[in-house]
């Protein structure tokens, strides 16, 4: 036996004995009946290995192929000085083999050296071609092959070949029947999928799968929100449990004291401001807490009286109201410096619902402002002479009026800012005061001490200037509640919402916190955003005509709302962006959430 012989090369007795195989009457009768080549070789291949050399059928397939090249190109030479063996050294047994197949009528033209017989019609592969400039090796004289003989294992299993030439039908099927038992009983190969997706297909399904992969996420966001929601809830009825526990123990206590307390209005006028160490009696005004939780899950009662009352005072959309009837709102502030606050401001109420929004600045920021919206009626007067008279023509057609967003600290303009405000009172028009509208208050607390259609929207540094302005000492942050309780009624019991972690909403005799969820971002401008969004707000409150409007004031209940809604703005932007977020990726949630919130 003869081990390694599956090279590339093939040996004189190797070629001798494939020759000898490959002429056998069954082989060529076979190849004459239009069987399959791989089924042919590779009985071939099986003769071979049982004499001992390990060839594949493929290889078989290939050797004869060059065979019979050199033989048609040594059959165009001249056979006169035998220079043809050179050519093709195997010459003489391929002439005795391709002479027995012209008997049959199927041998190519002698002429055609480049066409083969039907039985090799398929190009050389690359497995077992000899590349052009390689000389076959031959064995030594004798005729001995060289290689050490090893018992070698067969692959392919030798098949007899049926001899039928009667017809072709009598071929086929006698080579289905005989080929059929050994593919049955090999183990099928696995075929390899390609895909024959286009490229846009591909994407579209790409597409698809990450819409579907986002929902997923954000479904999963919105169920944990509801677990943290659900904690959150838990823990504040177990704080007002406490809270309720607490009270009917100091109950007890000061009952003795009870008949003795001063009525509550006379601890402090309505007009006036406290002196430095007056306070009031701690039964004169009794401190009701209200906790405003998220919109996740289940709401105590207390939340689910708020968000009724906030739903109510919106007004429906119908086809017979008219430009305007929903709002107009006026923004007072915009300088050179500040330009982006009102801009801010009214495109917020705009898309809260106003269905006009004015913006009296000064005369640089006009063109600025207007060039972010043409939706914004811009007015550029707050700096001339007659400013005051100029933006009194407009106030009685404004509904809300909010003043402070990108004002400015310059002494002219606070001086405008005031008489416009006291123009304002007199017309009885809602005001929300923030910013820089707020460095006046603090300044002179007179221009809007008892009005109570006045809302002030402070954040932390704002709010301690107010109240440094109205107690004469530093703002206690222990209770901030309680502070902010302290400050209304200073102010003459206005509204106020201190904005924070939680927004703190009080007016004097009761305090909502609103612990809606948001987010950690705190870019500039979502005052602004809050400021234009009360100022719409404020207006539906205050011209609500229901019962429900009644029973709470009118300022809570929108500055609940606008807080809320905020809140929810900032939690959908920074969803989407993340760290990246900013006040205007807020403004374009302001839809979606004001339906999550007020209309879902």
């Amino acid at each position: 036996m003869l081990a390694n012989t599956r090279g590339f090369l093939w040996s004189d007795v190797e070629t001798r004995a494939l020759l000898h195989i490959w002429g056998e009457q069954d082989v060529q009768t076979a190849l004459d009946g239009n069987f399959r080549n791989s089924h042919v070789y590779r009985d071939v291949a099986g003769r071979l290995g049982e004499m001992g050399f390990d060839r594949t059928p493929e290889q078989c397939r290939i050797r004869v192929k060059s065979l019979k090249r050199q033989y048609y190109q040594a059959k165009e030479g001249s056979r006169r000085n035998g220079h043809y063996h050179r050519v093709c050294k195997f010459y003489d047994e391929m002439e005795r083999i391709l002479s027995g197949r012209r008997s049959h009528g199927d041998a190519p033209d002698p002429s055609d050296v480049s066409a083969p017989v039907g039985d090799e019609d398929e190009d050389e592969e690359e497995g077992g071609a000899q590349k052009p400039g390689l000389k076959e090796p031959y064995t030594d004289s004798a005729g001995e092959c060289s290689f050490t003989q090893q018992p070698v294992k067969l692959e392919y299993s030798s098949f007899p070949i049926p001899a039928s030439t009667s017809n072709g039908a009598a071929l086929s099927q006698s080579s289905a029947q005989t080929f059929s038992s050994p593919s049955a009983s090999r183990p099928r190969r696995t075929k390899k999928r390609y895909s024959n997706l286009s490229l846009d297909k591909l994407m579209e399904r790409l597409l698809e799968q990450s819409t579907v992969a986002e929902e997923n996420f954000y479904k999963h966001e919105e169920q944990r929100l509801q677990l943290e929601d659900r904690r959150r809830e838990a823990e504040h009825a177990r704080e007002l449990q406490m809270l309720q526990v607490l009270g009917q123990m100091f109950s007890g206590i000061s009952s003795h004291s009870t008949s003795t307390a001063a009525p509550p209005t006379q601890t402090c006028p309505p007009h006036s401001l406290p002196h430095r160490h007056e306070q009031a009696p701690p039964s004169a005004r009794p401190l009701v807490i209200e906790r405003s939780f998220s919109l996740g899950g289940s709401a105590p009662r207390n939340m689910d009286s708020l968000l009724p009352l906030v739903r109510s005072i919106i007004p429906p959309l119908t086809p017979r109201k008219h430009k305007g009837q929903d709002g107009r709102i006026g923004i007072i502030g915009g300088c050179q410096e500040y330009t982006g606050a009102p801009y801010f401001a009214a495109i917020s109420a705009l898309k809260v619902g106003a269905d006009l929004s004015h913006v009296f600045c000064t005369k640089d920021a006009a063109t600025v402002i207007k060039s972010y919206s043409p939706e914004l009626i811009v007015h550029p007067v707050l700096d001339s002479a007659d400013a005051v008279q100029e933006v009194d023509k407009w106030l009685p057609r404004l509904h809300s009026l909010v003043v402070g967003p990108g004002l400015g600290r310059d002494d002219k303009l606070l001086r405008t800012a005031k008489d416009i405000v006291e123009k304002s009172k007199a017309r009885g028009i809602p005001i929300v005061i923030d910013a820089d509208g707020l460095w006046l208050v603090a300044q002179q607390p007179s221009v809007i001490h008892g009005y109570q259609k006045a809302i002030l929207t402070p954040n932390f540094m704002e709010f301690s200037r107010l109240y440094e302005a109205t107690h004469r000492k530093p703002v206690e942050t222990s209770d901030i509640g309680q502070t902010a309780l302290q400050l209304s009624m200073a102010m003459g019991n206005l509204t106020v919402v201190l904005k924070g972690a939680e927004d703190i909403i009080t007016n004097g005799s009761s305090v909502i916190v609103c612990s809606h969820e948001g987010s950690s971002r705190r870019c500039g401008g979502q005052g602004d955003l809050l400021s234009g969004s009360l100022g719409v707000m404020a207006h539906w409150a205050f011209s609500a005509q229901g019962d429900t409007a009644k029973s709470v004031s009118p300022a809570m209940v929108a500055a609940f709302g606008a807080c809320a809604l905020t809140r929810q703005c900032n939690r959908q932007a920074f969803h989407k962006h993340g760290r990246a977020t900013t006040t205007s990726d807020m403004i374009q949630e302001i839809g979606t959430a004001f339906q999550k919130l007020f209309e879902s």
